[in-house]
């Protein structure tokens, strides 16, 4: 295989015949390119070739479960993967247009070693990319990442004979049987099912009627124009729609899915637009009374009351801070063993006894009706106001290209370190520890934290706050934090903030 090209003006005779990939778009635990900005279609070939090579080289059976989401133009890039994979030699089945957890559960379906998925997940229009893995329930981490990038950058993809092709159907019935099962609601409950018109639109308000709900549409109509917003319960267009809704319809909640379906974001009865890390708190609560003694791990981006949680101490639960990933948390559920896995963007990692480890948006959707159900003299914002006050920030991303954001994030790392050795202070509190395991958790004397990360998929930091005492000081603790990002001048805008 001839090495992919960075660059390759749109609109030639080499971008139709040569691969361009640009380098960045191997990131910590999944592929993503602008299309057709940074990788065209032969681009994708590549990547298929390389992705299959990698397969034989880790002395895996070569077949390969694949689907693509709901994008104009990802049944064409997954065409593209696929006659790459083919000319490894693989065996793909694919499953047709897919959530990214049904491709997951695939896996097990199918009982096939390797998965990818084409997606470009949140990512709005005009990006792509692939979701990828070899060992169940895992996706790629930054090792078989930096792999498969020089494997396909160095050119070393290897052609093979035994590739072919087969359509596989049924695996979307087969993943709702699954995740429905023969629970049904012995409460009546409304939801407001909102789906930005993302692939999950063709799932959930399917799955909630199974389930016994009463289903408010919102956006429910698939089209990949997203002519309302782009489906992302992270972002505070999408929250604030869905309180919206809530009020209108008098729901008893709204679950929102992001455009892959791996995502889940809640709005309680009040209209209250709840961040997914305290939600994986209320579960926590409801989860450690079945489970007691279970350990749960959170990302550094969420609250900290998985470790200073009244209840979930009582229970026994133990907390872990790891690193914010999808692929770092799921490696982190399954070595400790947790009962589950909680990260601020809306990733839920359920396993053990209820779940299989992946995240998967149905599956929390799922696991929130039984929690109601199991609490049929509460209301979500009931469940809400039982939690410790906390005063949180959403999370906020400051543009920094992706060739700088880690050498940027490095400096600002070596800087807050420095001011809690010297006794420093955020936020007007004395700075008690700064956790490095994923850029800088600066955790202050009273619980209250601010944390700087890069973003493992787009050009952007990380911002993320909390205290414990008042909005006040969270804005103070935000501002302090931000004075020392803006001693990088290459750091620009937020795309949100306080």
């Amino acid at each position: 295989m001839m090495k992919p090209i960075p660059s390759v003006t749109p609109n030639t005779w080499s971008f139709l015949r040569d691969a361009m990939i640009a380098p960045t778009g191997f990131r910590e635990y999944d592929a993503r390119w602008k299309y057709p900005q940074e990788i065209n279609l032969p681009g994708m070939t590549a990547l298929g070739l390389g992705l299959g090579t990698q397969m034989h080289k880790r002395g895996l059976e070569p077949v390969i479960a694949v689907g693509n989401d709901y994008r104009d133009y990802s049944l064409a890039i997954k065409n593209a993967l696929v006659l790459g994979l083919m000319q490894a030699g693989i065996h793909v089945k694919d499953i047709g247009p897919a959530l990214s957890p049904m491709a997951y559960f695939a896996q097990f379906h199918l009982d096939v070693p390797a998965v990818a998925m084409v997606t470009a997940s949140h990512n709005p229009n005009g990006w792509t990319g692939v979701k990828m893995g070899f060992d169940r329930p895992l996706t790629h981490g930054p090792d078989e990442m930096a792999e498969l990038r020089d494997i396909v950058m160095g050119g070393l993809g290897e052609t093979r004979a035994g590739g072919r092709y087969e359509f596989v159907d049924g695996v979307k019935e087969a993943y709702l049987d699954d995740l429905a099962g023969d629970f049904k609601l012995s409460r009546p409950l409304k939801i407001v099912c909102a789906t930005g018109n993302g692939t999950a639109s063709a799932f959930a308000p399917e799955l909630l009627r199974r389930l016994g709900a009463e289903v408010v549409p919102l956006h429910n109509e698939l089209d990949y124009t997203f002519p309302n917003y782009n489906p992302n319960p992270e972002a505070l267009e999408m929250l604030h729609d869905m309180a919206h809704a809530v009020k209108a319809s008098g729901a008893d909640l709204a679950l929102g899915f992001d455009g892959d379906g791996d995502r889940c974001g809640v709005v309680d009865d009040e209209g209250e637009e709840i961040f997914a890390d305290k939600v994986g708190v209320i579960m926590a609560r409801d989860l450690i009374k079945i489970y007691p003694g279970s350990t749960f791990v959170a990302d550094v981006k969420s609250t900290g009351l998985f470790a200073s949680d009244p209840v979930l101490k009582e229970h026994g639960a133990k907390a872990d801070y790891w690193k914010t990933g999808h692929s770092h948390m799921k490696r982190r559920v399954r070595e400790i063993g947790a009962l589950a896995g909680f990260e601020k963007s809306g990733h839920y990692f359920l396993s053990g006894a209820i779940g299989r480890g992946f995240d998967c948006g149905m599956r929390v959707a799922v696991e929130i009706c039984k929690l109601m159900d199991r609490n049929p003299e509460m209301k979500f914002s009931d469940l809400r106001k039982a939690l410790p006050v906390t005063y949180s920030s959403p999370t906020m991303s400051p543009y920094c290209a992706d060739g700088e954001k880690y050498q940027v994030l490095e400096r600002l790392v070596e800087k807050l370190v420095a001011r809690a050795d010297e006794g420093g202070t955020l936020g007007g509190r004395k700075i008690e520890t700064v956790v490095t395991v994923n850029g800088a958790r600066v955790i202050l004397d009273n619980g209250g934290w601010g944390l700087v990360r890069a973003s493992s998929n787009t050009p952007n930091l990380v911002v993320v706050c909390e205290s414990p005492e008042s909005h006040d000081e969270l804005r103070a603790i935000f501002e302090d934090i931000d004075a020392v990002i803006r001693t990088e001048p290459s750091v620009g805008d937020y795309d949100q903030t306080l």
